[in-house]
């Protein structure tokens, strides 16, 4: 099984600087959403793409726009000019397919968004996209069983070069239940990361190991 792996999903950034420094994560996932809810500009993608290299992302993701396949194409162009750590996102419309099977054919790092059905994902792994996005948060919200189509999603990707990237995960035990299933990647905005590495008693008991270490004298 693929070893986890682990991304922020923000554009915050102190607190992507925070998730980077502490080693935790692989890189940062984006899109024009979240880069809007951080205050950012389109303009500001360049710089943001060099902070978050410098302070450690192996990968940073940006999504290309447009709507239609030249459009996708045009401005992917521009995402993968920042430098060969960075990915493009395209959206799972039939344009975005077009789009998506073309960045393939030229060698780009791949990854189509908001899959929602197991046939989307069949389709991304026969065109050879990197990764897959399936939002699972969204899926419940919709009346879904998203742990369910995403593990099926995984199941249809197995043994490819296609992986999933599970996104829109509300808490820890959303990643725990899909990496049982099987999934190796997820993204998860800061709040979620910080909670999956904390535990109420793992807390009180460093508390403990550092009381009994000033007792002896440390």
């Amino acid at each position: 099984m693929t070893a986890p792996r682990l991304y922020v999903d923000s554009a915050d950034i102190e607190r992507v600087g925070a998730a980077l420094a502490a080693g935790v994560v692989h890189g940062v996932t984006t899109n024009p959403t979240i880069l809007e809810r951080g205050g950012r500009t389109a303009s500001e993608i360049p710089s943001l793409y060099a902070r978050w290299v410098a302070e450690g992302a192996q990968e940073v993701f940006f999504q290309t726009w447009g709507g239609d396949r030249d459009s996708f194409l045009r401005n992917a162009a521009g995402i993968l000019d920042l430098g060969e750590r960075v990915a493009v996102k395209v959206p799972a419309t039939a344009e975005g397919f077009a789009a998506a099977s073309a960045l393939v054919r030229d060698g780009a790092s791949v990854l189509v968004t908001a899959v929602y059905s197991v046939a989307q994902a069949l389709a991304c792994a026969s065109i050879g996209v990197r990764y897959i996005a399936p939002y699972l948060g969204r899926m419940r919200d919709a009346g879904l069983d998203g742990a369910d189509l995403i593990t099926r999603m995984q199941a249809v990707c197995e043994g490819t070069d296609t992986n999933v990237l599970a996104a829109s995960l509300r808490s820890p035990e959303d990643i725990v239940e899909l990496r049982l299933a099987g999934v190796p990647y997820f993204t998860a905005a800061p709040d979620v990361l910080d909670a999956l590495l904390h535990d109420p008693v793992s807390d009180s008991s460093a508390a403990e190991f550092d009381a009994a270490m000033g007792r002896l004298g440390a």
